[in-house]
């Protein structure tokens, strides 16, 4: 059992305002509007497989922490793309994951499961090799009643809006049955977020022939550089009519470049031909950057900004096992010369809205909350990935909030594949507020009624806003 105190304050006077605190937000519904949930999860509705495929297999976290210890990810059940024996047993991989339970003492990872595997699932014992098979059962016995489907969790769980994540290549069928069923939960809803990285990034092996089918998929002429601009347009529109409020941009870097149409063409053409090189690609993406913020002043989608990931960088992981696996690494980021041709040209337009992140620490307090505090058009995103802990939130709130204040902020994202973390993953945020806004109530910097608003807008309200989720905006 987690005790109830857990991530608020240990001095007293605090820890007692905390918790005063937390009751403004403990209850209300959860806004995720950045998240990696598969859709067809909840389309389908069907009984999740086993403890191993919830917990382990799809988790980057937990892989990546017993693959730095020498546990091959084929043995938790990570699929191959190189033909390569995985292991398919399930109880098997939870008895790895339980024999080795000790490696994740003080991450994250060890407090969302727990706290899943108490909250969501009501146990209340260890995890460990003496217990894993117990575990693996009583888990097993909950994910074959009908109120742990995926539906009736997220009814549970209290979620007004979930966001997932595809691209423009994908024909949303997920999110047609969801809307045919007329299903969202109670009071919910299901949308989409438009992801367009693998369509701008020219680097990224297969991109002509994904821009081949953009055109097959939109019967718009790709061939040239307003075609396909218009393609992505299309896709956008449709996208938008699927629920979407937002797009979401994983480039490397921040880079933002405003080159003229001639130009672009150029740049499009030869990656078209093949014969792009690494800086044409570069240029290209910060280039459609600039494009993609035009198109938000249009079409009113919010930007979401997430730079410094140097993706694939296990470079036999991406081999055998692929992308998006566990083998990126953050990387320093320049903000503020990166961005100024974007926020010269849009920066101050009403009409646009961009939600920045990092895996750059050093820049939440140098560049991240300045720029913040002083372009309307920029939020400052959640801590996102290597740092959505409770060390990493807390520094957040340290370092951005005397220069960004709380309210150029976009409030929390969890971020998530595993949906059965999202609650957990959404209540450390929230504990971890209620320490930081109790420690300003106890130097007599906040009054306590402020503070409890404060709360309230940081889990709930600003979110809500920030991604225009307001139903009837």
């Amino acid at each position: 059992m987690i005790d109830e105190n857990h991530l608020f304050p240990a001095e007293p006077t605090q820890r007692q305002i905390a918790r005063e605190l937390y009751r403004h937000a403990k209850d209300l519904p959860l806004i995720s509007p950045h998240g990696h949930v598969d859709p067809v999860l909840l389309a389908d509705d069907q009984p999740f497989p086993d403890p191993a495929r919830l917990f382990v297999v799809p988790d980057h976290y937990v892989t990546r922490m017993l693959a730095s210890q020498g546990i091959p990810p084929a043995r938790l059940g990570v699929p191959s793309i190189d033909g390569s024996a995985v292991e398919t047993d399930g109880r098997a991989i939870w008895r790895l994951l339980a024999e080795n339970w000790k490696l994740f003492r003080g991450t994250p990872s060890r407090l969302w499961t727990e706290k899943v595997l108490s909250d969501v699932f009501g146990l209340t014992g260890p995890l460990n090799a003496a217990t894993a098979d117990d575990v693996y059962d009583e888990l097993s016995a909950r994910l074959a009643e009908p109120e742990f489907r995926p539906r009736a969790l997220f009814t549970r769980f209290n979620i007004e809006v979930l966001a997932t994540t595809e691209s423009p290549l994908d024909e949303l069928h997920a999110h047609a049955k969801l809307a045919a069923d007329g299903w969202g939960g109670p009071g919910g809803r299901v949308i989409t977020t438009f992801r367009p990285d693998n369509l701008v990034d020219p680097d990224w092996p297969g991109w002509a022939e994904r821009v081949a089918r953009l055109g097959e998929l939109t019967g718009l002429d790709v061939g040239t550089y307003p075609g396909f601009l218009n393609a992505l347009r299309s896709r956008r529109a449709a996208f938008i009519e699927a629920g979407a409020t937002s797009s979401d941009h994983g480039h490397l870097t921040a880079a933002t470049l405003l080159l003229s149409d001639a130009d672009a063409a150029v740049l499009y053409r030869k990656a078209l031909g093949g014969g792009a090189t690494a800086a044409d690609a570069e240029a290209f993406r910060a280039h459609m950057l600039v494009e993609f913020a035009k198109m938000s002043l249009e079409d009113g989608l919010v930007m979401q900004l997430h730079p410094g990931s140097v993706r694939n960088h296990n470079e036999a992981l991406y081999q055998r096992h692929g992308r998006d696996v566990g083998g990126d690494i953050p990387s320093a980021t320049d903000y503020v010369h990166a961005l100024k041709p974007l926020l010269d040209a849009y920066g101050t337009d009403p009409r646009l809205r961009i939600v920045l992140y990092t895996l750059d620490e050093t820049v939440f307090t140098r560049e991240l909350a300045p720029l913040a505090g002083g372009y309307p058009s920029l939020y400052l995103g959640a801590p996102w990935w290597f740092l959505d802990s409770p060390e990493g939130l807390r520094r957040f709130r340290e370092t951005a909030t005397e220069t960004a204040g709380f309210y150029n902020t976009s409030g929390f994202v969890d971020d998530t594949r595993a949906f059965c973390s999202i609650p957990a993953r959404h209540d450390v945020a929230r504990r971890i507020d209620a320490g930081f806004l109790a420690r300003l109530v106890a130097e007599h910097r906040l009054p306590l009624d402020e503070a409890a608003e404060t709360i309230a807008d940081l889990a709930y309200h600003l979110p809500k806003r920030v991604f225009r989720l307001e139903k009837n905006s």
